[in-house]
This record gives C-alpha cells, sequence and structure tokens, in this order.
C-alpha cells in the first residue's frame, strides 16, 4: 500500500494560481502511474490529469488543458499539479492517486488502488 500526502490547496481568487504536492511513501514510486483526481461539492469524483512512470506521458481532461500541467519528481517521490487561470468550477477536494498496476497513463479510478486524503482548492469569482 502506499501512502499519499496531499498539500497545497487553498482559496485563491478567479484567474489565480496554486500548486499542489503529493508525498508518496514507497522505494518504488518512479513506477507508479499518478493521477489526479477532483470531487466537486455535490458532484462525483472526476479524472483531471495525469502521468506515466517516468514522466514522459500525460494526459489531462479537455477542460484543464492549457492551464493544468501535472509532473513528477521521481528522486523526492512527489508529483505536482500546477493550476492556473483558475476558475469557480475548479473548486473541488482534490485527490493524488497511484496505481502499483500500471505504469503508463490510466484516467479510470478504478485503475488506482491508493489514494490521499484529499486537499481543498475553492476558487472565488
Amino acid at each position: 500500500q502506499v501512502q499519499l500526502v496531499e498539500s497545497g490547496g487553498g482559496l485563491v481568487q478567479a484567474g489565480g494560481s496554486l500548486r499542489l504536492s503529493c508525498a508518496a511513501s514507497g522505494r518504488t514510486f518512479s513506477s507508479y502511474a499518478m493521477g489526479w483526481f477532483r470531487q466537486p461539492p455535490g458532484k462525483e469524483r472526476e479524472f483531471v490529469a495525469a502521468i506515466s512512470w517516468s514522466g514522459g506521458s500525460t494526459y489531462y481532461v479537455d477542460s484543464v488543458k492549457g492551464r493544468f500541467t501535472i509532473s513528477r519528481d521521481n528522486a523526492k517521490n512527489t508529483v505536482y499539479l500546477q493550476m492556473n487561470s483558475l476558475k469557480p468550477e475548479d473548486t473541488a477536494v482534490y485527490y493524488c492517486a497511484a496505481s502499483t498496476v500500471y505504469t503508463r497513463v490510466v484516467v479510470s479510478t478504478s485503475q488506482y488502488n491508493s489514494w490521499g486524503q484529499g486537499t481543498q482548492v475553492t476558487v472565488s469569482s
């Protein structure tokens, strides 16, 4: 089981930026596919971004393309989500996820087997 701890959430005005971090335990972090998901108030959890084990491949939901960037530092066992040009509709609890099964980009919640506790992102208009 991989332990994941998110940080970096908060309250920001529309148009602002935040960077989320997710620190992972385990000596094989570099072999995990990683992802970010979010759950808006009253809605289902949804995919946001994913990155392959090496960082060479990334994938984003259409609504964040060009605004969000996922990256990873395998030396630090950390994955990041840089969020720019934030909109009120980006308000959600953001979750980091790890897949110890897949090394490539994966986008479904069922393909991830470890989750962080979540961090709140609130974007005011």
